[in-house]
């Protein structure tokens, strides 16, 4: 369980410092005048930041898996939310941005819920999931991959980036959700189990979304829309799916652990903003925010 709380611990830091560093290469890039939504992307690629941010991303994703299979569903999401809490320390150094008392605050009742959830989780749950389960998160898949797939301009204008953002979590919890369907891990199994499919499924969908919520509205409601999606569904789908459970006696304290660290990291999802054109870059594989971007 160590191991699986250290990868999912060190998959936040990857995703936040991605989140900083894609942040600071926008602003570098929007600086010198991309020349529109593609321009801009363009400029961000030439930036030595933005390629680290990418680099960590990855990282991140293979941290993830790792604690994806070892730790609750509940316990990693909670996790990935702490991402911007480091993003929130290092916008100081690479944002020019001083974080307030109540940003400090957000960063404290964070680690305050991780800390909670630590000794608070059990083993991962024995269950991997039925046929129908499965079959079930493949579904939900193309569903967010459809919804990608549908003009962000029929949706309400006022509720628009929070709603793309909610899809975009949906998504990146289907990613969470499938890792775990992933049993057993051979070639012959992978290619035959509906669960491989969603998760790339899933992950593309999440892409769209995300990359929509960010270009038509506020990225702090697709950001928080995001953290929701990401993590109170697969939390669900943990427990009553695939047995996810607490230490005995432990069930109160995971719970405030979980509430906590998703509350502290929607408070902090104004980092979302960074001062950055939302088009610059383009979000990252699996759950979290990257500014402007995704990541």
């Amino acid at each position: 369980m160590v191991t699986g709380l250290v990868a999912a611990l060190g998959a936040a830091v990857c995703f936040g410092a991605a989140t900083a560093l894609q942040a600071r290469a926008a602003r570098l890039a929007a600086a010198g005048g991309g020349g529109g939504a593609a321009g801009l992307l363009v400029a961000a690629l030439r930036q030595a930041p933005y390629l680290g941010g990418l680099a960590l991303d990855g990282a991140g994703f293979v941290l993830e898996v790792v604690a994806l299979r070892a730790l609750p569903v509940y316990t990693v999401g909670a996790a990935l939310a702490a991402s911007l809490a480091v993003t929130a320390v290092l916008a100081g150094p690479l944002l020019d941005v001083r974080p307030a008392g109540a940003e400090w605050a957000g960063v404290a009742t964070v680690c305050g819920g991780l800390a909670l959830l630590a000794l608070a989780s059990g083993r991962e749950g024995p269950g991997h999931g039925d046929a129908t389960l499965r079959w079930a998160s493949l579904a939900t898949a193309l569903a967010v991959l459809a919804a990608g797939a549908v003009p962000a301009a029929r949706l309400p204008q006022r509720s628009r980036a929070a709603l793309l953002g909610l899809g975009a979590g949906l998504g990146f919890g289907v990613v969470e959700v499938a890792v775990r369907l992933l049993d057993p891990v051979t070639v012959g199994a992978l290619a035959a189990n509906p669960a491989s499919y969603a998760l790339l499924v899933g992950g593309a969908g999440a892409f769209l979304l995300l990359t929509s919520a960010l270009q038509q509205g506020s990225v702090t409601a697709a950001t928080a829309g995001m953290v929701l999606g990401e993590t109170v569904g697969p939390a669900l789908v943990g427990v009553l799916a695939l047995h996810d459970r607490t230490r005995d006696g432990w069930a109160p304290a995971a719970v405030a652990g979980f509430v906590l660290a998703v509350a502290g990291g929607l408070a902090l999802a104004r980092y979302g903003e960074g001062g950055t054109p939302a088009a610059a870059a383009g979000p990252r594989p699996t759950a979290g925010v990257t500014l402007g971007s995704g990541g």
